[in-house]
């Protein structure tokens, strides 16, 4: 049967004044019996010619199912990018690191406001947790913001203050030159490492090694130039310099400090390491758990915890569109029916069963959903491309899976918008039916 018999049309005469035999066999019923005998092979023809049977009416109601899928789209894309880009940044220094700083990061008001001794971060607890058999390496930290210059030129930046074992712990690599060598690390030492950023800026194509700079008025001789780590965060790592960790100390007139970084042996794994840092410190503390112990799982559990919250946003957002495409997919169904109440008295006339009857609206409803929804994929994945466009390294992911996701909850939205339409048009009497104007 073709399928503009299913668009809407009403017959030209007066069915119940024609027999069914010469119904049957006249253009429209022969159509119909070719319609019940190929009733599989035509279901979507039949679909597809009731929707372009009513062009603008069907576009509307994709409307609703696309703006849906095409948010779902372009923010879960968004969401995904900037996951794996954090969890790219975080992992540039190594997968098994715990940052330890002073203070509890759950403990109300200031250190030392409510009583008791607040015990500082120093060499010697980063010596001695590199002695728990779980550890591999420690790393003690002391940064901050000063002035670096040489031969005229200047600019402020991040100041680390680490000793050699910096390569080890963040995976760093000099890429000319060397750290100073290991030694005492409550030693003072003249010398710096400059990143990539900074020996341009300061040096721009001439040879760094041997020559001096100086931070915050006092004199360091560059030996060596750090690899380019890219940025963190936004933070442009090799934009910075890097001295010995006592040096940091004076030069910021710190008397603790910053964080430890902890390199944990694999096979010990996360928890378990952070539970004997935590034991040593707290003994060495005098019983007092006056630090914080920060694991990258955990750094990872509150960037999904805000992911969630966003993702819970957008499918609110992207469910008020659907269900607003799904009224509209019901409505235009229901009206559909309204219209085609005589056609589907002759079908059932002809043989055709109730389930024929509510497959066909189905199959409508669903498709008129799955091609809004394909129109929100194509409209997502055009947005997304955009975007990268017009934003240089915005982060953005789109998984297959979610596309196919996308694409499923479009043809389930049409399937429940076209139940009840299709129930009615099943429960119609073909009597009453084929007498209706």
């Amino acid at each position: 049967m073709p399928a503009r018999a299913w668009c809407g049309r009403r017959p030209t005469t007066r069915t119940a004044a024609v027999p069914p035999a010469t119904a049957a066999e006249g253009p429209r019923g022969g159509r119909m019996a070719g319609m019940s005998e190929g009733f599989s092979r035509d279901l979507m023809r039949l679909a597809l010619g009731a929707i372009a049977g009513h062009r603008l009416r069907s576009a509307l109601s994709m409307l609703g199912v696309a703006i849906g899928i095409a948010a779902v789209v372009l923010l879960t894309s968004v969401g995904e990018g900037t996951r794996a880009h954090v969890l790219s940044e975080l992992t540039q220094f190594g997968t098994h690191v715990l940052i330890v700083s002073p203070g509890k990061s759950k403990t109300l008001g200031l250190p030392g406001v409510l009583g008791g001794t607040t015990h500082k971060l120093t060499i010697d607890d980063a010596l001695a947790i590199a002695e728990l058999p779980e550890i591999e390496a420690t790393l003690p930290m002391a940064f901050g913001q000063a002035r670096v210059e040489a031969g005229g030129r200047g600019r402020s930046v991040l100041i680390y203050g680490v000793t050699p074992s910096v390569s080890v712990v963040w995976d760093f690599r000099v890429r000319q030159g060397a750290f100073w060598p290991a030694g005492d690390p409550y030693r003072e030492a003249p010398y710096a490492v400059l990143g990539p950023t900074l020996k341009r800026e300061l040096f721009d194509q001439e040879n760094a090694l041997g020559r001096f700079v100086r931070i915050a008025g006092r004199r360091f001789r560059v030996v060596g130039v750090m690899e380019d780590k890219g940025r963190m965060l936004g933070l442009d790592l090799g934009d910075s310099a890097y001295v010995p960790v006592a040096s940091a100390l004076s030069l910021f007139n710190l008397s603790e400090l910053t964080e430890i970084d902890v390199l944990y042996a694999p096979a010990a794994g996360s928890e378990r390491a952070a539970a004997a840092v935590r034991a040593l410190l707290t003994r060495r503390h005098d019983g007092t758990e006056d630090f914080t112990i920060l694991t990258q799982d955990a750094m990872l559990g509150v960037f999904d915890n805000v992911m969630s919250v966003i993702t819970s946003s957008v499918g609110a957002i992207a469910g008020i569109s659907l269900l607003v495409g799904a009224i509209g997919i019901l409505t235009m169904m229901w009206i559909a029916v309204g219209e085609r109440t005589a056609e589907i008295g002759l079908v059932r006339a002809i043989g055709a069963t109730r389930r024929q009857v509510q497959l066909l609206f189905l199959a409508e409803a669903a498709t008129l959903s799955f091609l809004g929804g394909a129109l929100g994929v194509a409209a997502g994945l055009g947005l997304c491309t955009l975007l990268r466009l017009l934003i240089a390294g915005l982060p953005l992911d789109t998984p297959p899976l979610y596309v196919l996701a996308a694409l499923a909850v479009s043809l389930l939205t049409g399937l429940a918008s076209g139940v009840l339409p299709a129930r009615r048009a099943a429960d119609l009497d073909p009597i009453d039916a084929l007498h209706a104007e």
